[in-house]
């Protein structure tokens, strides 16, 4: 079981590298094109980080505003609270606040910015359709996820995404209403026509390729929280069982949007093939083999 964990966490940090290098790389690129402009990077960075400062502290109420979930006691639900309770003692995490969604399709998620103030909710069709290792192991995913600071990384990843998206828009703005740099006097106009090419280049195909490697850092810990999961509970034969009925699950979840599917136990958005591609979720199957693979 420790293997899965180990190389997720490494190729998590070697995605979040080659991003950190790709916005240097861009904002470099950038201020070649336009010098006069040096300002472009910090700007992005600085607005990014403004409305992450806002989501990192307010982003759990109001996801939960969206998903119109309701906090239980333990007297409303003694089955859900305790378990949830077993799990955090085992796993050594303070017990998160416990929501319910009153929607039958089957999904949970959790939220917050650290273990001491994480939220996890679960769906009423998910509690009441799964069996009790199947729901634990749904539970001790979510309990990883709040465990590895998963909801952190993920406004640190959005962050990148923003800054990212901001420098190319202003590029092409300016490419749009014609401003150039007259680098004439300095003999350099072959080597700026070059620079401008690249750089109105990755300007269009920059926040395609944030985008991406925003998904597949989502993807790698879901497996990472499967993997940590599966450890928690010492049976990954639940976990992948409670996917495996999800997966037959036609059901949207009608409270989900684009802007929350990341945080769910899985993606809550049933779409085709393109839909798929642009999944914050790896395909089930996978997440089933791997599990089912810890056992052998």
């Amino acid at each position: 079981m420790y293997k899965p964990i180990v190389v997720n966490k490494r190729k998590t940090w070697s995605l979040i590298t080659v991003f950190l290098i790709f916005i240097i790389g861009l904002g470099w690129l950038f201020s070649r094109v336009y010098p006069e402009y040096s300002f472009i990077l910090p700007v992005a960075v600085i607005f990014s980080v403004i409305s992450s400062w806002i989501s990192y502290f307010y982003s759990d109420k109001i996801v939960l505003a969206i998903s119109r979930a309701k906090e239980i006691k333990k007297q409303d639900n003694p089955y859900l609270y305790r378990m949830v309770e077993n799990l955090c003692i085992t796993s050594g995490l303070p017990a998160p606040r416990v929501y319910i969604i009153d929607d039958t399709a089957m999904n949970a998620f959790a939220t917050g910015r650290d273990p001491k103030h994480a939220t996890v909710a679960f769906t009423k069709g998910i509690i009441d359709r799964l069996e009790n290792e199947e729901l634990e192991g749904v539970v001790a995913h979510e309990l990883s996820h709040i465990k590895n600071y998963d909801t952190r990384l993920q406004t640190i990843v959005v962050t990148l995404v923003g800054v990212v998206v901001l420098m190319s828009d202003f590029f092409l703005r300016m490419t749009w209403f014609g401003h150039r740099r007259r680098d004439s006097d300095r003999g350099g106009g072959q080597l700026q026509a070059i620079f401008m090419i690249l750089a109105l280049i990755l300007a269009i195909l920059a926040p395609l390729a944030a985008i991406l490697i925003q998904l597949a850092i989502s993807r790698k810990r879901e497996f990472l929280a499967d993997a940590e999961g599966a450890l928690l509970t010492r049976y990954p034969d639940g976990l992948a069982r409670a996917l495996e009925k999800i997966s037959h699950d036609a059901e949207p979840l009608e409270v989900a949007n684009k802007a929350t599917a990341h945080l769910y136990f899985a993606n809550p958005l049933k779409g085709g093939v393109v839909s798929k591609l642009f999944s914050t979720h790896p395909p089930i199957e996978e997440r089933v083999r791997a599990l089912r693979g810890m056992t052998r």
